[in-house]
């Protein structure tokens, strides 16, 4: 091999570095160490973390492509054990032959002052398949203690080049060094998308190499269709991603998916040229993308089939004149009649013929199937592309930006949005896992555009409590709770099939010291109305009594008294999933023989932007006091440069809500 071109003294600085980082090379000094000395909070650490992807040319199968990754982690405490587990996962739907192989896997330890080493034995790794898609190789490291070292080498070879292995420079533990290098032949162009703050040193270096083919090889240099034997050069392209000293990822409340913000890097096939054939564009716009998808087999033309829903829609249309109404009798039908067997694509398994008379298929199959009988409806419905929250948010134009799929109807200069996998999900209140930033509509003429998929709309949640306090402290009485949109949705799919006792006890843990008596809910399954909970309490801790004085907070058990925003600083957005507001109507009586003596004061606060809002009115006449408040997240997601106005926003709602009305023995 050849090298054509060979870059600055920085690569071989960094290739001579990366060197040193070989398996099996663990000493005592390392093992001696008890905690990491740039976070001695770390459980454990990653000391290196080196990843290389190559493609390897033979006669009989043509490129492969092949992932190595090795890794080397000091564990330093019983909580950082779980590091000594590592699964890989693996396709193996289709003709794909994905394997996964582990060598050199191993935990040494210091015994009597000398390194001693355990290997990985057979009852240590383990093989399963997950469904039909997916198998996953697993590994359980043998004699893990405080102190121990673990290695691992695993190689992942494939057939499927559209991407590469993601490669996440950051963990939940901080890491020392993190490498990611690929090796791609000239005829394999990819697009590198970066996510994260921390930046990565990069070196590019070009060699050539030189391969044989034999007649009948499958790959080569290609004339009239046919492969000329011998040998042929082709250049290779190297590049190397290099981070030193990376920190843990910080564990914060109310983030969406910690991936969209974790350094880390993607690679997307656009496009193969080799010499002689055609050259074949994959994805280098949404655009393209979104072409591409509408015409895969698995999608457009699923879309376009007919002749085995139309005889049922004309019946459950019969005399249905609106078209709110024909919209949501059709969702409700499909809703209904399928079941969602839990598969994410934006493709087609099945088929929609055989999911429907199965009454079972994945997500693309129930959605595509909606947007059909929409369609068939005469609405302009199309399929939306969307990235769930599990799978990060899509900001690259990449055709595995995408994981799932959705219904939408152009009305009225809007687009309603419609997913048919959840039972208790009405048009445009989504399942949660559908909310994520930006999907793509994409329209029968393969043209797309952005869909906004974050709510709005204001979610609520309105509590009207009336109780009586008696001269021991005790308080009784009821209260009304319904549930508006996402809150009624989130409460059907989480209490819809459990069962009133369970419920109940699930309740009294909720709010120590409440005894729950009468209960009932209504509209579990009318979807058109909110939630609505009544139900009788005693509360015996709400109240303290300290000489002849009673202390309570009016809004009792209910009130928030916690800040859930604790850190000095953050990183990322703070996503409440949906704009909400929580309104409180309270009457509380006093007990006979005390007088009101301390209110608190009515208040009024908002942040800037009016992000979020809280308004808190009080009042007493005789031996009654009122309370209305009402807070208000008016904004999904919050941009973290609102951090500190936004964690002094719920300290002074805790404050408030904390905050004691003071009743004196007359």
């Amino acid at each position: 091999m050849k090298k054509i071109i060979i870059t600055s003294i920085l690569f071989l600085s960094v290739i001579g570095y990366s060197q040193k980082h070989d398996l099996g090379k663990v000493t005592v000094d390392e093992l001696k160490e008890n905690s990491f000395s740039a976070d001695t909070s770390a459980v454990a650490a990653v000391l290196f973390n080196v990843g290389t992807v190559y493609f390897d040319y033979s006669n009989n199968e043509g490129f492969e492509m092949v992932t190595k990754v090795r890794t080397k982690i000091k564990i330093y405490k019983k909580e950082g054990y779980e590091w000594a587990n590592k699964s890989v996962s693996y396709f193996i739907g289709g003709n794909s032959k994905e394997k996964v192989s582990f060598s050199d896997a191993a935990t040494y330890n210091l015994v009597d002052g000398k390194v001693v080493k355990s290997k990985l034995k057979s009852d240590g790794e383990f093989d399963e398949k997950v469904n039909k898609f997916w198998g996953r190789k697993k590994i359980t490291l043998p004699n893990v203690k405080e102190g121990s070292i673990i290695e691992y080498e695993y190689t992942l070879t494939s057939d499927n080049f559209g991407t590469l292995e993601n490669w996440y420079f950051q963990l939940d533990i901080p890491v020392v060094y993190s490498e990611f290098k690929t090796i791609i032949p000239e005829y394999y162009i990819y697009k590198p998308m970066m996510r994260g703050s921390l930046v990565p040193t990069v070196v590019n270096e070009k060699t050539t190499k030189t391969v044989s083919v034999a007649n009948g090889a499958k790959m080569g240099y290609a004339n009239n269709n046919s492969f000329i034997p011998g040998q042929f050069n082709y250049f290779e392209n190297k590049t190397t991603y290099i981070i030193n000293n990376i920190p843990a990822l910080k564990d914060e409340s109310f983030v969406n998916n910690i991936k969209n913000y974790t350094s880390s890097i993607e690679h997307e096939l656009t496009s193969i040229h080799f010499p002689d054939t055609p050259f074949k564009d994959f994805s280098t716009n949404w655009e393209t993308v979104t072409k591409k998808i509408y015409d895969n087999d698995n999608f457009g033309a699923e879309l376009n089939k007919t002749g085995y829903f139309e005889k049922d829609v004309d019946i459950l249309l019969n005399g249905i004149n609106s078209q709110e109404e024909k919209i949501a009798t059709i969702f409700n039908y499909v809703k209904n009649r399928m079941n969602w067997n839990e598969f994410y694509s934006y493709s087609c398994d099945v088929g929609v013929k055989k999911a429907y008379q199965d009454k079972t298929g994945n997500v693309a199959e129930i959605n595509i199937m909606l947007t059909a009988m929409l369609r068939y409806a005469g609405f302009q419905a199309n399929p939306v592309l969307v990235s769930t929250r599990s799978n990060g948010v899509s900001l690259f134009p990449s055709r595995t930006a995408f994981n799932y799929v959705i219904s939408g109807i152009e009305l009225n200069n809007q687009v309603v949005l419609l997913d048919a996998t959840n039972k208790y999900s009405i048009p445009d209140i989504l399942p949660i896992r559908d909310l994520n930033w930006f999907g793509r509509l994409i329209r029968k003429d393969g043209s797309s555009a952005e869909i906004d998929l974050m709510p709005k709309s204001t979610s609520k949640e309105v509590i009207s409590l009336m109780a009586n306090i008696n001269d021991k402290g005790e308080v009784a009485g009821k209260i009304r709770r319904q549930y508006f949109d996402y809150n009624a949705l989130i409460f059907r799919i989480n209490n819809n099939k459990v069962n009133k006792d369970s419920y109940v006890e699930k309740l009294e843990k909720r709010y120590k010291g409440l005894e729950v008596g009468t209960y009932d809910v209504q509209n579990n399954d009318d979807l058109s109305q909110p939630i609505v909970e009544n139900y009788d309490f005693t509360a015996s801790n709400s109240v303290e009594i300290i000489g002849d004085k009673m202390y309570l907070s009016p809004l009792i058990f209910l009130a928030t008294t916690e800040n859930p925003f604790k850190q000095e600083e953050r990183e990322y957005p703070i996503d409440f999933v949906y704009p909400n507001q929580d309104k409180y109507n309270i009457s509380l009586t006093i007990p006979d023989g005390y007088v009101i003596e301390t209110l608190p004061q009515a208040k009024a606060v908002a942040m800037p932007d009016n992000l979020a809002s809280l308004k808190y009115m009080i009042s007493s006449s005789g031996n009654k006091i009122q309370l209305v408040y009402t807070m208000d997240i008016n904004q999904a997601i919050i941009g973290s440069e609102y951090y500190g106005e936004l964690k002094a926003f719920f300290k002074e709602a805790v404050d408030k809500e904390t905050e004691k009305i003071v009743l004196k023995k007359g």
